[in-house]
């Protein structure tokens, strides 16, 4: 009985991702539609810039803020 639910459950994952993907087109994301002005793309270093090294710098910068913030809270508990 175990079994025959999760292959039911499988078939109806399945079915909902074949019925998702046959609903989308893509096709219609090159049409351009009325003031559409892409830009220029990103370069791999500008890519890597924007979506890995920005988002660490800020994590190690608000961290940092946090760490300093604390501090002295810290030291007047213990003394």
């Amino acid at each position: 009985m175990d079994k025959k639910n999760a292959l039911r459950a499988g078939a109806v994952a399945a079915g909902t991702t074949v019925i998702m993907l046959a609903m989308s087109s893509p096709a219609l994301a090159l049409t351009r539609d009325d003031g559409d002005d892409p830009g220029t793309g990103l370069s791999v270093l500008d890519t890597l810039g924007l979506f890995v090294a920005a988002p660490i710098v800020l994590f190690l910068i608000i961290a940092g803020l946090v760490m300093v913030g604390d501090k002295p809270h810290k030291q007047q508990k213990d003394g």
